[in-house]
Order: C-alpha cells, then sequence, then structure tokens
C-alpha cells in the first residue's frame, strides 16, 4: 500500500489536472450536449481511461481532490443548461457530485493498489456500485450514468431487461479500467509492449469478449422476437404539446394556456383518440385547493371551467395539476398574518366518464427545488434556498395504476420520475400496461437537457418491456417501444398535437421481466461485492505485510 509516487512536482499536478479537465469535456460529449444534441455515445467507451490512468498514477493525497475537481467539471459541462433553472443550481449539482467523487477516487486507487494486476476487475465493480449509490439518497441524480450515453444502441442495451442500465456500465467501464492501468503503466515503467500487456491478461480479453458477443447476439434475438410479439391493443393517444412557460404565473397566463390546450385538444378529437394526454403541471391553479377554499373569484372561475371540460369529454383526460391541501386541520385555510396554511402535491388527474376518476402524486421528488428535508439539520441552506425562491412539495406514497374503461392500465411517472429503475417497476408490478411519463422540461430552454432525460427514459421500456408515451410540455414528446426505440418525437419547444397508436402488452399475455421482479439486483450485488473485495484484499494486504515484517 506504498505509494509509488509519493511527492508530485508542480509540473506534474498540472499535468494530471490538464487529463482530468479535458477527460471531464470529453465525457461531456459522449451525452446530448452543446456538441450534439443526440451526443456522441461511442465516446463514452474511451472517456475514462485518462481517469483511471490518473488515479493509479498519483498520490493519495491528490486522489479525492482529484475526485472533487473532476466531478465538479463534468457536471459542469454536462449540465451546463441547469443555469437557466436557476443560478444556484448550477453550483448545487456540480458540488454534490464532486463531493461524492471525494469518496469514490480513493475507492478506486484501493481497488488498484489491494489487487495489484487485477485491480481494473474490481475497479469496475465499484464504478457501477458508485452509479447506483449516488442515485439512491435524498439528492440522488442518474443524469450522467455511463449506461445511458448509448440509449441509441439498441441492440448493445437490451440486457437491460435483465440487468437495469448497470450491467450496461459494467460492459462499458470495464475496457477502460483495463487500458487506463495500461497507460499508467506504461507511464510509470517506461513504454511498457501493448501485446505483452495483452497477452498477460487474455483470460480477461476472451472473457469480455465473449460477454459482448452474448450482449449482442440477445440484443438481435431480443428485439427480432418482440418485432413479432402482437400487443394485446393499441391504444390511441392524443398528446397535447402548448410548450409555454408555466413558470409564468397569473390570471393571464392561466387563461392563455387552458385556452390553448382546450383548442388543441378538440382539434385533436377530429381524429378519435381514446385519450387525450397534457405535461406536468399543464394546468396550474389547484383544482382541490380553489374548489373547496376559494380566494380568488376569476381563479375559481377558470377552475370550474377547467374541470367542467375535462368532465365533458367523450375521452379520458389526463393532466398534471398540482393537489393543495390542508396543511393543519385545526387552523383555518388563511392564517391572521396572511400566509395559507395550505400544503401541495405535484398531481396528475385524469378525468373519465363524467368526473374525476383518480389521482396521482408524485413519489420521488426533484432534490433541493421540490424537495428538502434537512430544515433542522442545515437551517442555513434551508433559509438559503428559500430566500433563492425555491418551494417544497409534499412527498406521495402510492404507485397508482389508473385504468380506463376500455380496460387500459397506466401509470404516470411525473418528469423525472422515469429516470428511476425502481420506480417504474414498482409501477408494473402494480399492474401498469403502459408507462405514462408527464413532463415539464421546458424550463431548460435546451433540446440537449430533454434528450438526456429521455436517454434514461428509454431504458423503462426495456427494462419492463412496457411502452412509453410521453407528454411533455416543449419535448421530448414521443413514443418508445419496448426495444426501446424512440418513435416519432414531435419538434421540441413547438406548438401541436399528435396522435400516437400506442402498443399495450398486458401482464396477463407477456409477465414481467427478470428486472422487474428483481429491481436492480446488478447494482445491489455490485455493492456488496465491492464492499467484500476490499475488505477481502485489505485483510490479504495485511496479512502479507506482517509476514514480511516478522524476523
Amino acid at each position: 500500500m506504498v505509494d509509488l509516487n509519493p511527492r508530485r512536482s508542480l509540473r506534474t499536478v498540472g499535468s494530471e489536472v490538464l487529463v482530468l479537465l479535458f477527460s471531464s469535456c470529453i465525457y461531456s460529449i459522449a451525452f446530448p450536449g452543446l456538441i450534439s444534441t443526440n451526443g456522441v455515445g461511442l465516446v463514452a467507451f474511451i472517456a475514462l481511461i485518462p481517469v483511471f490512468a490518473v488515479i493509479r498514477n498519483t498520490s493519495w493525497k491528490l486522489v479525492p481532490v482529484y475526485g472533487f475537481f473532476y466531478g465538479f467539471m463534468f457536471y459542469l459541462f454536462f449540465n451546463y443548461w441547469l443555469k437557466t433553472f436557476h443560478p444556484l443550481a448550477i453550483l448545487i449539482v456540480p458540488i454534490i457530485k464532486g463531493g461524492e467523487m471525494v469518496l469514490l477516487f480513493p475507492a478506486l486507487k484501493a481497488a488498484q493498489r489491494l489487487f495489484k494486476k487485477y485491480g481494473y476487475l474490481v475497479e469496475a465493480v465499484i464504478w457501477v456500485a458508485y452509479s447506483y449509490l449516488s442515485q439512491d439518497w435524498f439528492a440522488g441524480y442518474p443524469y450522467g450514468t455511463l449506461g445511458s450515453a448509448v440509449y441509441r444502441f439498441l441492440p448493445f442495451i437490451q440486457i437491460a431487461e435483465y440487468t437495469g442500465i448497470w450491467g450496461v456500465t459494467l460492459l462499458m467501464v470495464l475496457p477502460q479500467t483495463f487500458l487506463g492501468s495500461y497507460l499508467a503503466d506504461w507511464y510509470r515503467r517506461k513504454k511498457v509492449p501493448f501485446g505483452a500487456f495483452l497477452a498477460s491478461h487474455r483470460p480477461f480479453l476472451i472473457s469480455y469478449a465473449v460477454a459482448i458477443v452474448a450482449t449482442l447476439v440477445f440484443g438481435f434475438v431480443s428485439m427480432a422476437h418482440w418485432k413479432g410479439v402482437e400487443p394485446d391493443i393499441h391504444w390511441r393517444v392524443a398528446t397535447i404539446q402548448h410548450s409555454a412557460d408555466t413558470w409564468e404565473g397569473g390570471y393571464t397566463t392561466y387563461k392563455r394556456n387552458f385556452n390553448n390546450l382546450r383548442k388543441m385538444s378538440l382539434e385533436a378529437l377530429i381524429e378519435a383518440p381514446e385519450a387525450i394526454i397534457w405535461s406536468e403541471t399543464a394546468f396550474v391553479p389547484s383544482v382541490a385547493w380553489h374548489e373547496s377554499y376559494p380566494s380568488d373569484p376569476d381563479t375559481r372561475a377558470l377552475v370550474d371551467e377547467f374541470v367542467a371540460f375535462g368532465k365533458s369529454l367523450p375521452v379520458p383526460l389526463v393532466t398534471g395539476n398540482p393537489e393543495g391541501v390542508i396543511d393543519d386541520p385545526s387552523l383555518p385555510p388563511l392564517g391572521d398574518d396572511g400566509s395559507w396554511n395550505r400544503k401541495d402535491y405535484n398531481t396528475v388527474i385524469f378525468f373519465e366518464g363524467g368526473k374525476i376518476k383518480n389521482t396521482y402524486r408524485k413519489q420521488h421528488l426533484v432534490p433541493f427545488t421540490e424537495h428538502f428535508p434537512y430544515e433542522k439539520q442545515m437551517p442555513w441552506l434551508y433559509n438559503l434556498l428559500l430566500a433563492n425562491d425555491y418551494n417544497w412539495w409534499e412527498t406521495g406514497v402510492d404507485p397508482v395504476v389508473f385504468e380506463t374503461d376500455t380496460g387500459v392500465r397506466f401509470s404516470t411517472p411525473i418528469c423525472f420520475e422515469d429516470v428511476f429503475g425502481y420506480l417504474n417497476a414498482g409501477f408494473v408490478q402494480h399492474g401498469a400496461d403502459v408507462i405514462v411519463n408527464m413532463t415539464n422540461d421546458g424550463w431548460s430552454k435546451a433540446v440537449s437537457a430533454e434528450m438526456q432525460h429521455l436517454g434514461l427514459a428509454v431504458f423503462r421500456s426495456i427494462e419492463n418491456r412496457r411502452t412509453t408515451i410521453r407528454g411533455t410540455n416543449s419535448g421530448m414528446t414521443c413514443l418508445i417501444s419496448v426495444t426501446g426505440k424512440i418513435i416519432d418525437p414531435m419538434e421540441p419547444f413547438k406548438v401541436g398535437w399528435k396522435i400516437y397508436e400506442v402498443p399495450v402488452y398486458r401482464g396477463e399475455s407477456v409477465g414481467m421481466t427478470f428486472y422487474t421482479t428483481h429491481v436492480d439486483w446488478f447494482a445491489f450485488a455490485s455493492i456488496y461485492l465491492s464492499l467484500a473485495l476490499l475488505v477481502i484484499g485489505a485483510v490479504v494486504n495485511l496479512v502479507q505485510l506482517v509476514r514480511k515484517r516478522r524476523p
């Protein structure tokens, strides 16, 4: 465990920093961004190689510093559009991700030191474990997960039906930890012959080649299989994309948006849809609140008009609408100080048969912007967020499955809820045959932000073998097939509507996938295996060190 490079010259440190900066920039190009709105997925197979080489070659003292630097810079490049959301967001996210890598980089270096020749195998497992853990906490944020960069490489990602996105991530990171170890050795030992290096790792190379071939064979066979499977029914759905700034408040804005949504919905009815989908928070004034505690007459009249429209439609209407409810039942709605005794949920309303048939409350809220549970532990940050116009939603708890009178069962993950595998698998476990994502990414003002979101959503259809229909404010409105194919997307940031024939595969006929019934098992296995290997490696190295010191 002795560092081979205990002292680092300023020139060496500068070179390592530049390499990490270059790698973070190149890695961001793999995803939809400034260079390409679709991303350059092939780059994701090589972008991390310099990172693993630097970690192997640098000192222990610098490793956590480099981790923070790399995480911060990558997310600064990758999530550049967060500046549109809020000036704090473009700082908070990179700081959090950099903080996560303060722990990741030492773990990767420990794997290299403890396992010497085959440390790259342990590194790859640790990377997968980190990819899951970085999204499985309060500030969890799956954007930037390695596997999502290849959302268009359909034959390669079909294994997500079994492993989720985590198996794809492992196959992508393995050759990079391997080549990273070679680059480090080449630098340290002065040009180790590449042929000799490959020959000394022949078992790994053969195993990896077999895994890649098996993955691709499975991918092509799986896609051919699903191409031949007839859906139980086709559900004819009209999506309404009104491309409006829902953050612009006030009665005039709400009225204008509603009129546009209503107009396009009535136009779509000519094409005889079986359902109409609006986006997240398409209608902003809370129906639940204004029907129970009317305050402004104009807004109450607008709410009544909206509800009457939803009930009058001959087909179901699915729309986002915040749900306001009394916070403290023992107090009146309006306090003596002029504050409202109210709490809000980010909610979907389902109209059918002349009534509001059911609602769904968002379960996985966006950290910091929709949810911050540490008011008592970090009051300074809580007050800072409030001072910067952040408002909190309450957390829903039920994985609601809606069912139309014609028998279509669907669930509605709201906004970035469709980037979490566990949540969508839960909907399917409870009986959803279609995933209806309702999103508003319009605030980003960037197609790349919408495409980053879509790239993650692709995996939900493959993992569960359920069709996804996305109804968005301004993109990406589209259909995602059970093989992850993106079908007929609407032009982003453009007003319009579209009819989609949604293939419905009922659970009774196609069953549930291995992933659906064993959610994120591959990620959990990676976590436990990482911990076990690091402990075993430390114990073995300690025993060897003790033996060497014996007289």
